[in-house]
């Protein structure tokens, strides 16, 4: 799965890309299973033509019954970029959501128990302006979620601050350190954005 790059601006970079947990795809695969079974046992007690009749209809349930959930797990797809978080949906109608990390206030996860086992839950993510709460369902590791978004934010808004940088070249580096030693950035990536903002 990849993220069409004639949707990226000049500089963006996509940092996360997935679909919703496979967790959503359990009813499928219980239909799937109980078919199966039932279409086995037709199979072996008809005579032909009946045995594929048997196991068309079975086929035919699945999908009917499975196809759609299965279809929009796959068509479902959560970015994270440099610059904006994104939601799309959709095979041939098709929707987005465009939530850009500058007006990202606050990030909140939440996990039952088994949830927690499996590891998936719930983000919302609260942003200023008409952006509001947004809900994002079956995310997978959502407290990791929750750490790249915060890292991707506060990059963002040092990056929105470079204006300035090349004047306070000092000051934009204690800010990448303070980054690192909050642990939202690796020794790796507090050296790379460094040499960035020096311009190495």
């Amino acid at each position: 799965m990849r993220y069409p790059e004639r949707l990226l601006s000049d500089d963006e970079e996509v940092l996360l890309l997935f679909r919703p947990h496979w967790k959503v795809l359990l009813p499928a695969l219980a239909w799937a299973m109980v078919l199966a079974a039932l279409g086995g046992a037709a199979f072996a007690a008809l005579d032909a033509p009946w045995e594929w009749t048997a196991v068309g209809v079975a086929v035919a349930l699945w999908l009917l019954l499975s196809g759609r959930a299965v279809l929009s797990w796959w068509f479902t797809a959560y970015v994270l970029t440099t610059e904006r978080i994104v939601v799309r949906r959709g095979m041939i109608a098709r929707t987005g959501v465009e939530i850009p990390l500058e007006q990202v206030t606050n990030v909140l996860f939440s996990q039952t128990v088994l949830e927690r086992l499996l590891r998936y839950g719930d983000v919302v993510l609260e942003a200023a302006g008409s952006q509001g709460r947004s809900e994002l369902h079956d995310i997978p590791d959502p407290e990791g979620f929750q750490h790249d978004v915060y890292k991707a934010r506060e990059l963002r808004m040092l990056h929105h601050r470079t204006g300035a940088t090349r004047a306070d070249p000092v000051g934009a580096l204690e800010r990448l350190a303070d980054l690192r030693e909050r642990g939202h950035l690796t020794a790796e990536e507090f050296e790379a954005e460094k040499r960035r903002l020096l311009g190495r």
